[in-house]
């Protein structure tokens, strides 16, 4: 097994072209064709875990957040990223990292939380735009039936609940092949039509490539037409935050106490208690001011985030109850899914799960 089939796994679960924008995922340290040799999953890629790396015999790190997030000048051991850069390289240690792929998972960050805190009827808070494509392409009717089944296979035709979807209308296509084409139908040279079907599909972003790989391998002529559009569907299993209810509504204070329970936290900051009952809960995990009135906007008694400043208190405005329970307790439950799901794909060595604590924010 090489760092490449590690990072098939992970895009394979979390599909890395639905990180945000500013996110930096995938393989950031190394080279994708070494050999692995063993393999720890972290929160954070910082030296001390790559120490605990060499100690275990593992050449491949993979972490919920990046260590790079901004552009680098210099590699001097001035900062901590530079010190875990550096002795990566010296080490030949990979860091393969999921971030904001993750978050916008359906059974991601979020979901891990909602899970924790036993929520039921969850949904996506904020689903991500851009995310469903469309295919079109044009093919002799005989040609077909063939072609859609293909394409079923490799991922076009599905969107929400449904698969094979596919839309057909008939017409006349026209052609005259120059003396370089290889026609299927009529000849060089000749002005040829033919009875042609336009078929259309919608399809996950992230499949794209494989459906287009298809469609090369499997499409009767040699010069084939195909158009791709990005449709304003939402997929609503793609975007950031989750919401859910609770089984049974609690007042707020037992509330609190829940989730420090249910999240292993001693501190919760959050704004004004106001005597109401908890029942639908808005989680995201990370920092999430972004979110609070997408949070109130969906009727949550309460929303569950990190990272939470001053004036975003204020705009609770007795609507919500906004908690910030850390940015690391937010997260801290990542990695035991991630080991989870590469212990399964993998059996013929044991996953490391880290055992350094990460957390850079000390409590007294």
């Amino acid at each position: 097994m090489i760092v490449k089939d590690i990072i098939k796994l992970l895009d394979d679960k979390y599909p890395f072209c639905y990180a945000e924008d500013y996110d930096n995922v995938g393989l950031i340290i190394g080279d994708e064709q070494n050999k692995v040799k063993g393999i720890i999953v972290c929160l954070d890629a910082i030296e001390s875990v790559v120490n605990e790396a060499i100690e275990k015999k593992c050449n491949v790190i993979v972490s919920f957040h990046p260590i790079i997030f901004e552009g680098l000048k210099k590699i001097t051991n001035s900062n901590y990223v530079e010190k875990t850069i550096h002795k990566c390289i010296k080490n030949n240690i990979s860091i393969i990292s999921i971030h904001t792929a993750m978050d916008n998972s359906v059974i991601g960050v979020n979901k891990i939380i909602c899970d924790k805190l036993k929520l039921t009827e969850t949904e996506i808070l904020i689903p991500k735009k851009g995310t469903i494509k469309k295919l079109t392409t044009y093919v002799p009717e005989k040609n077909i039936e063939d072609l859609k089944n293909k394409l079923y296979i490799s991922g076009a035709g599905t969107i929400g609940n449904y698969d094979q979807c596919s839309f057909s209308v008939k017409g006349i296509g026209t052609f005259k092949g120059n003396s370089k084409s290889n026609p299927v139908i009529g000849k060089k040279g000749d002005y040829t039509k033919i009875e042609e079907v336009k078929v259309t599909f919608t399809f996950p972003k992230h499949k794209e490539l494989e459906i287009l790989q298809t469609l090369k391998i499997n499409h009767p002529y040699d010069e084939y037409a195909y158009e791709i559009i990005t449709t304003e569907n939402i997929n609503k299993d793609i975007g950031l935050g989750m919401i859910g209810k609770l089984s049974k509504s609690m007042s707020e204070k037992k509330f609190i106490d829940y989730i420090k329970n249910k999240m292993n936290t001693k501190f919760i900051r959050h704004s004004e208690l106001t005597e109401r009952n908890i029942k639908t809960i808005a989680v995201l995990g990370g920092s999430g001011s972004f979110a609070i009135n997408n949070a109130i906007s969906a009727n949550a008694d309460v929303y569950i985030t990190s990272d939470l400043k001053y004036h975003d208190f204020f705009k609770a405005n007795k609507k919500i109850l906004l908690t910030d329970i850390g940015h690391y307790e937010s997260e801290q439950y990542t990695k035991n899914a991630i080991h989870t799901y590469l212990s399964e794909k993998i059996t013929n060595f044991a996953i490391v799960l880290s055992e350094t604590y990460s957390n850079p924010v000390k409590y007294s």
